[in-house]
C-alpha cells in the first residue's frame, strides 16, 4: 500500500470510493472483468475521471473489488455467527460463498492472468481470511455438537469449490448439495445420534 493508499480519505471521496467498489462488482458480476469503466463510473455515479483518481487501472479496480467482496463474506461469518446455531450459521455461510463465487468467478481469475506473483500477498491474504472465517464457523458448530468434529476445513473448502464448479444449473442446485454436504457434516455428531 502506497504513502498514498494510507491517508484518511474526505468523507466523499469515501462515499465516491464505495460506490465504485459497488458498481464494479455489479458490473463484473454481469458482464465479466472487461466491462468498460465508463459503464462502472456512470453506474457509480461519477465521472471516469474519479474512478482512475482512486483505481489507477483496470486491475487496481478488479482487485479492490475481489478484496472488498471477500471481505464482506468473512465479515458475514461473524454475523452469522451471532444470529444462528452453529450448523445454521456454517450452512448459511456455505450458501453465501457459493453465491459469491459464482458472481465473482472472473475476478481471481485476471488477476492471476495479470501476474499471479504479483497479487500473492492479496491471495495470501484472502486464503488467510476464509480459513479463518471457515475455522470459526466450524469450531462453534462442532462445540454445540451439531455437527462432527473431525471436520477439515481445507476438505470443506475443496468440497464447497467441487459445489462450484459443477452447480451450472443456478444457486438453486448449489444450495441443494449443500444441504446434502451439510447432512453429511451433521452424521455422527453426538446431538444427532440416537440411542440404540
Amino acid at each position: 500500500m502506497s504513502a498514498i493508499d494510507a491517508r484518511p480519505l474526505r468523507a466523499d471521496a469515501q462515499r465516491n470510493r464505495e460506490a465504485l467498489l459497488e458498481a464494479a462488482s455489479a458490473a463484473f458480476a454481469e458482464k465479466g472483468v472487461d466491462t468498460s469503466l465508463e459503464d462502472v463510473a456512470k453506474r457509480a455515479g461519477v465521472g471516469i475521471g474519479t474512478l482512475y483518481r482512486h483505481f489507477p487501472t483496470r486491475d487496481a479496480l478488479i482487485e479492490a473489488a475481489y478484496r472488498r467482496g471477500v471481505e464482506q463474506l468473512c465479515d458475514a461469518a461473524d454475523e452469522l455467527r451471532a444470529a444462528h446455531e452453529g450448523d445454521e450459521a456454517l450452512e448459511l455461510w456455505m450458501q453465501r460463498f457459493v453465491g459469491y463465487v459464482a458472481t465473482k468467478r472472473g475476478l481471481a481469475g485476471a488477476l492471476k492472468l495479470s501476474g499471479e506473483g504479483e497479487h500473492a500477498e492479496l491471495f495470501a491474504y484472502v486464503h488467510d481470511r476464509v480459513r479463518t472465517a471457515l475455522a470459526a464457523l466450524l469450531d462453534d458448530a462442532a462445540a454445540t455438537n451439531r455437527i462432527r468434529s473431525d471436520v477439515d476445513g481445507m476438505d470443506l473448502i475443496r468440497a464447497l469449490s467441487g459445489i462450484c464448479m459443477v452447480s451450472d444449473q443456478g444457486q438453486q442446485q448449489a444450495f441443494r448439495l449443500i444441504t446434502l454436504l451439510m447432512d453429511g457434516l451433521r452424521f455422527g455428531a453426538p446431538a444427532n445420534t440416537t440411542a440404540k
